[in-house]
């Protein structure tokens, strides 16, 4: 399992990399579309929200990040819209009332908790290529020492209701990491960054990381699983691969924004 692993990450990174530096920011609007249509894909497979309504809810969802890369500060109508539509769509996907409240608000949440989420993200390439760089290094880095740091001296149990392996020195481990993957991506591609800046960076990246993961762990128990799905040898699903990232990208954004990093 940690060889699949380590083989996926050794292709993968180098190749998100060069992507994300060397092509415009667009096209990494069509990456993250694709990523949103596949996490919505899973999300609503483990809400049960089948049918017309899923892909409905699908495709609004997608149309979400073009909307906010083209027309900024359009998010809270085009989310709006894209809410209308998928309530629409079960009001005439069946005459049956029963199990509408259900599936209808899983399948507004997920337009809120995918789209909505990595929205951010296309804020920060746009304002800079290795801002994102850095984002992702820092998740990579807090989920990578949370994990081995745990395994390997974790003893005190986070959240064992939600998720019982993550341990309180994990925590920590994640803490360092994203501090280790800021301070690397500053010395390698954003050295004007202020080192005090890039510290801080890392610690919200690696708590949000965190929480992050645990909202996705706490709808996976809701259901019984332990992977969104198998689509990512020995990763597990999209959800899987994108939970951290889901809180970490607007902290990051926000936090960039406070810090003077990012100006309006």
């Amino acid at each position: 399992m940690h060889l699949k692993r380590l083989l996926v990450a050794a292709v993968v990174v180098p190749l998100l990399y060069l992507y994300i530096m060397y092509l415009p920011p667009y096209y990494y609007l069509g990456l993250l579309t694709l990523i949103t249509a596949a996490g919505l894909a899973e999300f609503y497979a483990l809400a049960g929200v089948n049918g017309i309504l899923r892909y409905s809810g699908i495709m609004t969802g997608a149309a979400i990040l073009p909307a906010h890369f083209f027309l900024r500060g359009s998010i809270p109508d085009v989310i709006m819209l894209a809410a209308l539509i998928v309530l629409a769509v079960r009001l005439f996907q069946k005459r049956d009332s029963s199990g509408s409240l259900r599936e209808s608000t899983a399948a507004v949440f997920g337009l809120l908790y995918i789209p909505g989420l990595l929205s951010f993200q296309l804020d920060i390439v746009k304002a800079g290529a290795p801002l994102l760089v850095m984002l992702y290094s820092a998740v990579w880095g807090s989920d990578s020492m949370a994990l081995y740091v745990g395994k390997s001296i974790g003893r005190r149990k986070l959240y064992k209701e939600i998720s019982p392996n993550k341990t309180i020195e994990g925590a920590f481990g994640s803490l360092i990491g994203g501090v280790i993957g800021t301070m690397l991506m500053r010395a390698a591609i954003i050295p004007d960054m202020l080192i005090v800046n890039a510290v801080i960076l890392g610690l919200v990246v690696g708590f949000t990381s965190i929480i992050g993961d645990l909202v996705e762990s706490m709808f996976k128990r809701d259901v019984g699983i332990k992977d969104s799905s198998s689509f990512i040898p020995g990763h597990g699903g999209v959800l899987d691969k994108i939970d951290s990232a889901t809180y970490a990208g607007p902290a990051f954004y926000w936090c960039c924004l406070m810090l003077g990093i990012i100006r309006l």
